[in-house]
Formats: structure tokens, C-alpha cells, sequence
């Protein structure tokens, strides 16, 4: 490490320990601020019932943005914690694995992976993880605890000046509550071995404190011939004081997970259903042995005060983090006649410190209103071990990458807000962000080096309206995302020029949101969305791949109608057309972009002592390769929810998964895969199926 590198990392953790100071000084004296402007500002934490309550006129930046509430999610029945994020629309969550691996994400055209492109944080920490082992940008949100969950808010395109890395589709921040009105224990039993248990209460420490503590525990084997046995343990521990003028909080979480993989298998072997004379299935697998144990422990930190001129948020978090994944996509085609498997695994180590700044404050007082002006810093801090490895029965038989990693990211934002009439308002930012690394290989030859890259970032957003009952929305913005460290230097293994740490996106939209009536409220978002070319670190290959430049463009309609106070209907469709902007003659399209995607959802509440829900969704075909041969087969689903209130402090609800029995496939790709008996790898499709019909039965007492 070179003298500049050394000290380039002293200020960052320097910065971070400012950070935590300020935190822990402005709590201690917080209660001295303001007392007397802040009095007619104090406001209890309350529960918005209202379904839409972020998507309403004079309320957002965007018609892509918005808020998700806790009763709209309360009316969803979830297969998986993720799926919060599918009443985002145009947002799909599936799984092409174990079901305690980071889910795969699909939005705007593009295949998000593990979460590359869209940005997600729980109480403002990050989930994301730059530089994983299996995949940049992984998003494991399998540390959900749904039931806690206050509010989604979510932004689509880099339009925002607050969002940073991997938020060029978009960002979400799932916010946990910090009280609870009852303490609550919820039973879910279903076939296949699920039981899920979640208990939370929330109760005053002394005056001042309010302490909420919650714990899940989930079992699943799932509908696999290999069961799963997945072992799932959540817990949180928040404790606040104050009120939504002025108050902080911090919180611990602690999640461990464990469990035999199912990956995907080739179409050829499913359409065949036996392999060397033996009987195979859709939910029989290739790899028993395949799995994982991982684990994410947290500490995090908020304080906030403001009023009718100003208002400053302090966060601050500190992630510990493991992971050991073994998978087998490919079965033998490294195994030269000798039976061998191409089983491999994963490892990723790290600790993660960051924090977020900011301060708004009134500058003057136009005759339409305020302008309001932000500063923002953020910092991040990962150091990590990430290494990949050869194995068979998960022993590990050759070290293929082995590397120590310090990557950080330092931002600084600012923005306008400024209402200049009653029917114009714009919002105008600018960030900067710098990004270093150091990348250590364990093995030699390959080199240590360091990596640097920085990107100056304008957005501007024009809001027009309401007219009519109807705002118009202009939104354009520089994004970026940034790339995996250990391909931004060379390689032993590869001859691919090195990448640029951060690798830019432009993205433009216009879109309306109409209150076309008391009942109906509809939005429509027509947006383009444009990446540079760049150089991707492949996890599962332990190399550096070339890229290539592309651009989507589509349309998303959303549509909330409530003709009945207990009666609503959702209605989201969204179409993209994803294509690589340059020439080749492999073909111009982007394999695994979703083209076509549709959410329907209607919720009866509480007709008598009932409740019911149904939900749809359609997942349209893709192309898997470049030059569309090969497409993905389209998915249809539906979830059914019925619940009894059976007295003042019981419910006891019903969840129906996949109610028509459909033969779907969660996920499907297309690569070259070799089975035993076979002299060659075989390109082929190969999927993931989705589990057949199935219950949970639902108990919740309240005490």
C-alpha cells in the first residue's frame, strides 16, 4: 500500500468516526435544540391506513415515484420477504435457487441479477453489497421481517440527487417501524415442513425510551425431492426516543441462514425425464450437495430534528457479514470422463461502515412558496474477502481467486427545490461521488493495485400542474453504478483491459399522475434509460468479460381504483424495449430483459369478520441470446389470501400460492451445460420451476 493510499483511507475512517461522533454528541444534546420552535411540529407515530397515501397530486418528484404502505402489503400474501418490493411496479422478485439466496430482481428491462441497478436500504442502510463473491450488488432481503414493515418509498431512474451507487433502475428504502400497537405472535404452517414463527413487542423504558424488539424463525424444505431444509433466524432490536420534530434511534439486527440448494436444470433433461435409466423430475436436482450458510449482523444509528425553516438527519451503520455458497450450474463439463462435478464455491467476508449527512433548510419565500435547499454527504467503507474455489461435496479441491479488498465510496449532493409559481416547480441536483479500491490477491502472480474513479452527476426534475386534477413530470439525470473491484485492475486470468471503477447511465422521463376522480387515480411514465459500455466481473468464473453499451426505453401505467371504502383494485403494466446500442453481428438483444409485465391485485376489507385478497402477475418471454433463438416462456401466477377475524385479538388467515397449479418457471437462461453420459456441453435452456400449488395456514394473537 503506497504512502497516498494510506492516507486516503485515515480521512475516510476518520470521516466515519466524525460521523459517529456527531451522532452520539447531537443525541446527547438534542433534547436542548429548539425546544420552543419545535412544540407545534411534535407529532406521534401513527399508521396511515390509506392505501396509495405517496402517490398522491403534489406529493412526489416523479410519476415513477411513490410510497408504499403497511396495509397494502398486510392484504399480500408473500411466498418469499422480497416480494415487498413487487408492489413496485413494474417490479418483479423471483428465485433461481435455495430460498435463502438473494433473490433475483428484474426491472425496466433489466435483469438486476442479485440487485445490480437498484438500489435498497432498511432504515437507510444499505443492502447492496460492491464486490460480492457471487455477485455485485447482492441483495439478500431475506433479513426482512415483513410484519414490521411501516413503508416502502421508491424511485425509479437516477433522478434523484440522494441516490448513488447501483440506483440507475431505481431505489427503495424499506422503513421498519419503531413501536407496535399490540404485542403480537404469529404461527404459519404449511406442507413440505414450513413453519414460521414471528413475535414482536414494543414497550416505554423509563420516560423517555421506547424499546422494540421482534424475532422470526422460519423452516422450509420445499416442494424438492433434495429437501432444502432451509433454517432461517431473524431478530431486531430498536430502541428510540422523541417524536417525528426530533428524535433518534439506534437499532441491532442479527440474521443467520442455512441450506441446500436447488438450482436450475436443463430443459433437454426435464423433456427426456430420465438420466442413465433413472427417473427425473421438475423438482429432483443435479447437485444435492449444493447449498449455503450465511449471515449479517448490523448496528445502525439515527437522529433527526426539524422544523417549520430546517431540518438534519444523522444515520450511521456498521455490517458484519458472511457468506459461504457452493452451486453447480453446469454439472460436468470440466469432468474429462472422470465423473468429476463443476461444483464451486463462494466466500465473501466483510465489515461495512458508512453514514449519511444531510441538512435542508427554507432559503426564501416566493409567492407560490418555499425553495428549499439540501446538502448531503454519504460515505461507505467495504473491507472484504472474497474468494472462489474448486470443490466436490462442497471440499474444496483448488483455489481459483483468493482477494482482500478496501473499496469506498465518497459522496457529496446538493439540491433546489423551488416551487417559481403555482403550476411550476423544479428540482434541480448535482453529486459527486469518489470512488478507490485496493485489491490484494492471496495468489500469485497477480498484482496488487489500486483503483480510482470519480463522476460529477447533474439530475433535473420539472413538475407542472396540478391541472385539471393532474400534474405532468419531465424528469432527466446522470446515474451510475459502480463495478466490481476486481475488475478494475489487471488479471492473471483474464486479458480484458481493465474498467473504470464507475460506469455511467442517462436517463430521462416524462410522466403524468391524474386524480381522475374521487375512486380512480391513474399514472403513466414514458422513460429512456442509456449505460455505458463496461467491463463486468464474473463471480462464478473468477474473470473480467467485456461489455456492451445499451439503452431501453418503455412505458408503465399504473392505476389504484377504491369504488367501495373496503373494496380496492390495482392495476400495473409496464413494457420495455431493451437493446444494445451498438453494432455486432451476435444480435442486438439483451438476454434475460424482461419485456412485458403486468400486476393485478384486488383486496376486500373487512366485509363482516372477513378480509380476502387476489393477486396476478405476468411475466412476459425474453430473449436468452443475443440473437433472440432462444426466448423464455411466459409466467403467470396467482395468490389467494382469506382471513377471519375471529375475535378483538385474533386473526387466522389462509394463503394459496400458484391457486391454478400453473407449471411455471420462476427463472430460465440459456448457456452450455454438460450431463453425465453426454461427450459435449450442450447449449440449452435451462429453468427453475416454480413450486406447484400450495397453503400456509395463518394464526396472529394479539396481547
Amino acid at each position: 500500500m503506497n504512502a497516498p493510499r494510506r492516507n486516503a483511507s485515515r480521512l475516510q475512517w476518520h470521516a466515519f468516526g466524525a460521523i459517529v461522533c456527531a451522532s452520539i454528541t447531537l443525541t446527547a444534546h438534542a433534547d436542548g435544540l429548539h425546544a420552543t420552535s419545535l412544540a407545534h411540529t411534535v407529532l406521534p407515530e401513527v399508521d396511515v391506513v390509506g392505501n396509495h397515501e405517496g402517490t398522491a397530486l403534489g406529493s412526489s418528484d416523479a410519476a415513477s415515484q411513490g410510497t408504499i404502505g403497511a396495509s397494502q402489503l398486510n392484504n399480500r400474501p408473500l411466498q418469499r420477504p422480497a416480494e415487498v418490493l413487487e408492489q413496485i411496479p413494474g417490479m418483479v422478485v423471483t428465485q433461481h435457487s435455495g430460498d435463502g439466496k438473494a433473490n433475483q430482481y428484474f426491472l425496466r428491462g433489466i435483469n438486476l441479477d442479485h440487485g445490480s441497478d437498484f438500489a435498497t436500504t432498511v432504515n437507510g442502510v444499505p443492502v447492496n453489497l460492491p464486490t460480492h463473491a457471487h455477485g455485485h450488488g447482492y441483495t439478500d432481503l431475506n433479513i426482512l421481517i415483513p410484519e414490521l414493515v411501516q413503508r416502502v418509498d421508491y424511485r425509479k431512474g437516477p433522478y434523484a440527487a440522494g441516490d448513488g451507487d447501483f440506483a440507475s433502475a431505481g431505489a427503495a428504502n424499506v422503513v421498519y417501524r419503531t413501536r407496535i400497537a399490540q404485542p403480537f405472535a404469529d404461527l404459519t404452517l404449511g406442507p413440505n415442513g414450513y413453519q414460521r414463527g414471528v413475535a414482536a413487542a414494543s414497550t416505554d423504558v423509563g420516560e423517555a425510551l421506547h424499546l422494540l424488539a421482534a424475532a422470526e424463525g422460519l423452516n422450509n424444505n420445499g416442494p424438492w425431492h433434495t429437501p432444502q431444509g432451509l433454517r432461517q433466524r431473524n431478530a431486531l432490536l430498536t430502541l428510540s426516543s422523541g417524536t417525528a420534530a426530533e428524535g433518534r434511534s439506534i437499532s441491532l439486527s442479527a440474521y443467520n441462514a442455512r441450506w441446500t440448494a436447488t438450482d436450475q436444470v436443463p430443459q433437454r433433461l426435464l423433456d427426456a425425464g430420465t438420466l442413465q435409466g433413472q427417473a427425473f423430475g421438475r423438482f429432483d436436482s443435479l447437485a444435492p450437495s449444493d447449498g449455503a450458510h450465511t449471515s449479517r449482523t448490523s448496528l445502525s444509528g439515527e437522529w433527526h430534528q426539524r422544523d417549520d425553516r430546517a431540518a438534519t438527519q444523522l444515520r450511521w451503520y456498521a455490517v458484519h457479514y458472511d457468506l459461504d455458497l457452493y452451486s453447480n450450474f453446469t454439472y460436468q463439463t470440466a469432468s474429462n470422463g472422470t465423473g468429476n462435478s463443476d461444483q464451486f464455491a463462494q466466500r465473501d467476508q466483510r465489515q461495512v461502515l458508512g453514514g449519511t449527512l444531510f441538512r435542508s433548510w427554507v432559503v426564501d419565500d416566493l409567492g407560490s412558496g418555499s425553495a428549499v435547499n439540501t446538502l448531503g454527504l454519504q460515505l461507505r467503507q467495504d473491507r472484504l474477502r472474497a474468494g472462489l474455489f474448486n470443490t466436490t461435496q462442497r471440499t474444496v479441491t483448488a483455489t481459483e481467486r483468493d482477494d482482500d479488498v478496501t473499496q469506498t465510496l465518497t459522496s457529496l449532493y446538493a439540491q433546489n427545490d423551488t416551487p417559481w409559481t403555482a403550476w411550476l416547480r423544479t428540482v434541480a441536483g448535482l453529486r459527486l461521488d469518489q470512488w478507490q479500491a485496493q485489491v490484494r490477491s492471496r495468489l500469485p502472480p497477480v498484482p496488487e493495485f489500486d483503483s480510482n474513479s470519480h463522476q460529477l452527476s447533474p439530475k433535473l426534475s420539472v413538475v407542472l400542474g396540478p391541472w385539471a386534477r393532474t400534474e405532468w413530470f419531465i424528469n432527466s439525470g446522470v446515474g451510475f453504478h459502480s463495478n466490481d473491484a476486481r475488475g478494475t485492475g489487471p488479471s492473471a486470468s483474464s486479458s480484458a483491459m481493465p474498467a473504470s471503477g464507475l460506469t455511467r447511465s442517462r436517463g430521462d422521463e416524462i410522466g403524468l399522475r391524474s386524480q381522475v376522480s374521487e375512486a380512480l387515480q391513474t399514472s403513466v411514465a414514458l422513460w429512456h434509460l442509456r449505460f455505458d459500455a463496461e467491463l463486468t466481473y464474473v463471480g462464478d468464473a473468477g474473470t473480467t468479460e467485456a461489455g456492451r453499451p445499451s439503452q431501453r426505453q418503455g412505458v408503465e401505467w399504473s392505476n389504484h381504483w377504491t369504488p367501495y371504502p373496503r373494496f380496492g383494485l390495482d392495476a400495473n403494466l409496464a413494457w420495455t424495449r431493451p437493446r444494445y446500442s451498438d453494432a455486432s453481428p451476435d444480435g442486438t438483444f439483451i438476454p434475460n430483459a424482461v419485456q412485458r409485465v403486468g400486476h393485478v391485485s384486488a383486496a376486500w376489507r373487512q366485509i363482516g369478520p372477513w378480509s380476502a385478497s387476489m393477486t396476478w402477475r405476468y411475466i412476459g418471454p425474453a430473449a436468452l441470446l443475443t440473437d433472440n433463438s432462444m426466448r423464455s416462456q411466459a409466467n403467470i401466477s396467482s395468490n389467494l389470501r382469506l382471513t377471519r377475524h375471529v375475535s378483538p385479538n385474533t386473526d387466522v388467515s389462509l394463503d394459496v400460492l400458484n391457486v391454478w397449479n400453473r407449471t411455471n418457471n420462476d427463472v430460465q437462461y440459456a448457456y452450455s451445460s454438460q450431463l453425465a453420459g453426454e461427450t459435449a456441453p450442450v447449449l440449452d435452456r435451462h429453468v427453475h420451476p416454480a413450486e406447484p400449488r400450495t397453503w400456509r395456514f395463518n394464526t396472529r394473537v394479539r396481547f
